[in-house]
């Protein structure tokens, strides 16, 4: 693995697999996974457990944080965290320029049928259309690519696993 893709982080809209794509990842490639979600502070939390969506000031610190805990990792590690607009995945990549992102990604109806049948998650299934509006497609210029989530979890993972192994011998 080269230092391109040493750090990995699994983004998307919130329901879109990426705690269950990062850990299979991890097993997969022999590096550690953090649920990037563990890393907000309380009032976040909060915020979005009562339906409102986070503004930028509130992920300002929380994404700092995301990119503090992959430069933390220099043999590598992946992190699930949304980095729905661009400039959330320019902050990350200031702590760790060499990221590549994987977008974890579905239609609306699969996502908030997901939403609707997790247990014990804080984000309600109301704010999914407020990350829907959030999300800016990954522009040509930054490292990463969209992967079906219709697709079992397993084969997500052969498909992630190609495309690094791609990266790599392009490197």
């Amino acid at each position: 693995m080269t230092a391109m893709t040493k750090h990995i982080v699994i983004m998307g809209v919130s329901g879109s697999g990426k705690s269950t794509v990062g850990e299979l990842l991890g097993e997969r490639l022999g590096l550690p996974y953090r649920d990037g979600d563990d890393l907000h502070p309380p009032a976040n939390i909060d915020k979005m457990s009562a339906g409102q969506p986070l503004t930028d000031e509130d992920r300002w610190p929380w994404l700092r944080l995301v990119g503090e805990w992959l430069t933390d990792h220099p043999d590598g590690g992946i992190i699930g965290c949304s980095a729905l607009k661009r400039s959330y995945r320019d902050m990350i990549r200031e702590s760790a320029p060499g990221v590549v992102f994987v977008h974890v990604h579905g239609t609306r109806e699969l996502l908030h049928e997901r939403m609707l049948h997790r247990p014990g998650h804080f984000m309600p299934a109301s704010l999914l259309e407020s990350q829907f509006d959030t999300l800016e497609d990954l522009g040509p210029d930054e490292t990463g690519q969209v992967f079906d989530i219709a697709e079992p979890p397993e084969t997500v993972v052969d498909q992630v696993t190609d495309w690094l192994a791609g990266l790599d011998e392009s490197a």
